[in-house]
Parts: structure tokens; sequence; C-alpha cells
């Protein structure tokens, strides 16, 4: 039986025998009795399993079970309604599956993240590592059932790709080769890990109407922040027939939708991170869930951003300029006290898919900030304008052979469409209130930094 079934029915359990399966991860005994905690992977809480000197087989040697030990018990379900947990199991037999020795790596004490990311394959047992990778999969849930009830099309996009969708050039290489002739590769050109599924994507919106995409995503960039990492995964939906506005309805209504989800979901998990991790991280994503998503202009910010210069480390503010983490938050922590869409950004610093507006000057663009992280989301109405669009290219300086099949989607049937991408991994710090990607991913892959 799973201790999450015993949670559940307990009460018409009482006194019944029962089989567990798990591991351990405390055992503390005296010369009479002992108490195991004991883990099986189905919920976060554990059990606690009681075993007696005179009325549990071999009491010496279960007394001996060491931290990490898979072991089977059964026994008897009791309830206890005046303790803390509201049943145990009275063991009557406890059989060890698999000992483990002495060098087991947790032991029954705080240990740090830094410490923790040297043993990536043992540190899931830990109590932090232990929610934050089930709160990944109830995420991974949320997202899906969020598109999925809405009809849209689930597409898996390619990993190996011949363009870059951002046009960065910081992407890696995927060869078979020792030097740099491409041409004789194993694709007879150059082939790199994608940085993005969204203009693969793209073809599918103009088949389904409503599309996502979601999978890794890969960086060459050689950044140590706590918020970069060179493997993540993204959420990248498409809509046909959708402006700006519609896509940021999209994004808003995504974004409740997985706050609220995982709250049900993953309660106790949750109820740890705030205990443990940031006090503060379900009353804020609360909040968020419960507000209402303003909307600003990029332009607007800068002003408001140029009247409180003297706030910021980065005090140069000026009309064109990327926006830094610091002038975010205080966007939407000061000024709007709540999540915002900033819009309409200078096109000189965004991708070269992102629709011109009239003004000739600016490009159909959304990000969302939320408070404590500041950019959550970013996306935008594509230029679905043929010449416009190849203008952008050549302008860009981007070739434009390689990009020719995704010009066609304008000469067969185009539309206005729009889309955005939701990094999945700082979407988990932001609920959890983890402040390192490298604490949400199961195996993190940054710069000199490949275990396993």
């Amino acid at each position: 039986m799973l201790v999450k079934k015993c949670k559940a029915e307990y009460a018409s359990l009482d006194g019944q025998t029962i089989e567990l399966q798990g591991w351990v991860r405390t055992n503390r005994n005296s010369k009479a009795l002992g108490f195991i905690e004991l883990n099986d992977g189905s919920c976060f809480s554990n059990v606690q399993v009681v075993y007696y000197q005179d009325s549990t087989q071999d009491y010496e040697t279960v007394s001996k079970i060491t931290l990490g030990s898979a072991i089977e018990v059964q026994g008897v379900l009791v309830c206890t309604p005046d303790s803390k947990q509201p049943f145990e199991i009275q063991a009557k037999t406890v059989h060890v599956l698999g000992m483990s020795d002495h060098t087991y790596p947790l032991q029954k004490k705080r240990h740090s993240f830094e410490y923790m990311r040297e043993i990536p394959h043992i540190r899931p047992r830990a109590n932090t590592y232990y929610a934050i990778f089930r709160l990944r999969s109830v995420l991974s849930m949320a997202i899906h059932t969020f598109f999925q009830e809405r009809g849209f099309v689930y597409v898996h996009t390619p990993i190996i790709t011949g363009n870059d969708a951002e046009g960065a050039g910081e992407c890696f290489t995927v060869t078979t080769r020792q030097d740099d002739h491409y041409e004789e590769d194993f694709f007879g050109k150059h082939a790199q890990l994608t940085v993005s599924g969204q203009l693969h994507v793209e073809p599918f919106a103009l088949t389904y109407r409503n599309v996502y995409t979601f999978g890794p995503t890969f960086r060459a960039e050689n950044s140590n922040t706590t918020r970069h990492a060179s493997e993540f995964w993204m959420i990248e939906p498409e809509l046909a027939f959708a402006d700006l506005s519609d896509n940021m309805d999209c994004i808003e209504e995504m974004i409740k939708y997985c706050i609220s989800y995982c709250l049900e979901h993953a309660p106790e998990e949750m109820a740890f991170f705030e205990k443990m991790i940031d006090k503060d991280c379900i009353r804020r994503i609360k909040a968020v869930a419960e507000s209402s998503f303003k909307r600003m202009t990029y332009t607007e910010a800068i002003e408001h951003l140029t009247k409180a210069k003297d706030q910021f480390e980065n005090q140069e503010i000026y009309w064109g300029m990327d926006l830094q983490s610091e002038h975010e938050r205080y966007i939407c922590e000061k000024v709007v006290n709540g999540p915002v869409f900033l819009i309409d950004y200078p096109k000189e610093i965004k991708a070269f898919y992102m629709r011109v507006n009239e003004d000739q000057k600016t490009v159909a663009a959304c990000d969302l900030l939320v408070p404590y992280v500041g950019e959550l989301v970013g996306g935008s109405q594509r230029e679905e304008r043929y010449d416009v669009l190849e203008a952008k290219i050549q302008e860009m300086g981007i070739s434009q052979e390689t990009l020719q099949w995704y010009l066609d989607l304008r000469r067969f049937g185009g539309c206005k469409h729009s889309g955005f991408g939701l990094g999945f991994d700082r979407m988990l710090m932001y609920l959890s209130g983890i402040q390192n990607i490298r604490d949400v991913q199961p195996y993190p892959r940054t710069p000199r930094n490949l275990i396993f």
C-alpha cells in the first residue's frame, strides 16, 4: 500500500495489517522501542513506523538500519488522534531490501545547496529537492491541462535545427567532426541545438490555429548568474488570428491557472516552501492569481524610471535601453504594485520576427513583469507582412536563405498571429521562492558544470 492512500483512508484502515515499501529518512531507538520515518515517494509526508523489542522480529537488526536504506514494513495501522500525525504503523516485521552504507551523503542535518549540487543523483531525497521536483511534475501537468482543455495542439519541435531563432548566435553546435567543415558533417551543413521552438511551431499554428510546444532549449551563453542555465525548458504557444491583446489575455489566464493548479495539487510542497524557503511565496502568488494584470508602454515605463533613477544601481536611463531586473521590479512593485505587461518596445532591442508598429520605431511586443522576479513571460505579435519581415531579416544581417521557409508562411495563407514563451524553470523559481535555477533542475547544465 502507498503512504498517500493510507493518509486518505487511515480512519477506515484502523487496526488493519498493511504492507509498505520505502526509504528510511530517520531511525532512532532506545532499549525497548524505536521509530523509523519512512517515505515511499507517493507524497511529501513521511509515515512513522514504531517497532518494539517485544513484538517486532529482529529488533536489534531493525535498530541498526541506516539512513537511506530501502525497507519493507508489515504492521498494523493505528490511528493516533492525540498525536501530531493522525496514524502510525506498529511494525511486526521490517525487512531490508537495500541497505545504505555509512557513506550515505544525506545525514540528519541541514546541507547547503552548494553541497547538494555536487550529488544530483542523491539530492532528490532531501526535502527541498523532493518538494521542488514533485512541483516540477505538477506544474508540467498544469501547463498541459491548461492548453489541452482549450483545444491547443501539442507539437514536438526539433531539438537539432539549422536556425537560430533569436539571431543571437550563442548556440551549441551539433557535429561528428573535429573541424568546422560542416558541408562534410553529418547533416551536410551547420547544425545546432535549438534556442527556441517558436519558429518551428508557427507553421502548425497556421494549420491547427492554436498550438504549443513544451520542451528543452539550449543557450551557449557563458553566464554564471542564478537565473541562467545552458539547458532549460520552455513553453511556447502560438495563436493564429490573434493580436497582441489576445496574446496577453492568454498569458494572464495561463499564469493564474498554473498558480491555482499548483496550490491545489501540491499543497504540502507549497507549505514546505512557505515554511523553509520563502515565507512570502504563497501570499505573493495568490495575490498575482487574484489580481488584474495592468498594461503599460515601454515609453511610459522609461518615464517612471527616469524620475526614480537615483534609486538604481544602473542609473543611466534612456529610451532604447534594455531594462535590467531592478528596473522591471521597480515598475511592478513600486509603480503598479502588481503584475504588469510592458508593451511596444523599441524594435532595435527585440527579435526580427516581432511586428513593427505604425510608428516604425516600436514593435508589438510584451513582457510580463511580476513582483519579486521581474520578467516572467515574453511574447509578441508576429510580423505577418512578407516585405516588412524580409527587410528586417536583411537589416539584421540574418541569412535569408536559412529563413526562406519561414518567410514562405507569409505567402501561403498567412494571417496575423501571436505567441509567447514562458521559462518553465523560472516559473518554478517564482512559485517556490528558490533563488537559483540550479536548484529547480534535476541535472543542471551551466558553464563548466556537467555532472553525469
